[in-house]
């Protein structure tokens, strides 16, 4: 399912591009997905992996990721309670 739904938490707008081997420093080509708000998940230097599904990708979180990513969680649903 692409799009909104339920469980899913918009983080933001991201910028995303083909990154072409040989310019601005890529040595190999790539798919570049630039937004801030995922670094608060993903550190830098950190690896992933990513499947492809209808719509787009799903980037999958190992175990670390996953508890930064449930903090996030928690904190915008207690910001949200209390609205």
């Amino acid at each position: 399912m692409s799009g909104q739904g339920e469980g899913k938490i918009k983080l933001g707008k991201a910028d995303v591009y083909l990154h072409v081997k040989g310019k601005s420093g890529a040595t190999v080509t790539h798919v570049d997905i630039e937004l801030d708000e995922l670094n608060d998940i993903l550190k830098p230097g950190e690896n992933s992996y990513v499947g492809a599904k209808e719509g787009g990708i799903f980037i999958g979180l190992k175990k670390e990721m996953i508890i930064r990513a449930e903090k996030i969680i928690s904190k915008r649903e207690s910001k949200n309670k209390k609205k």
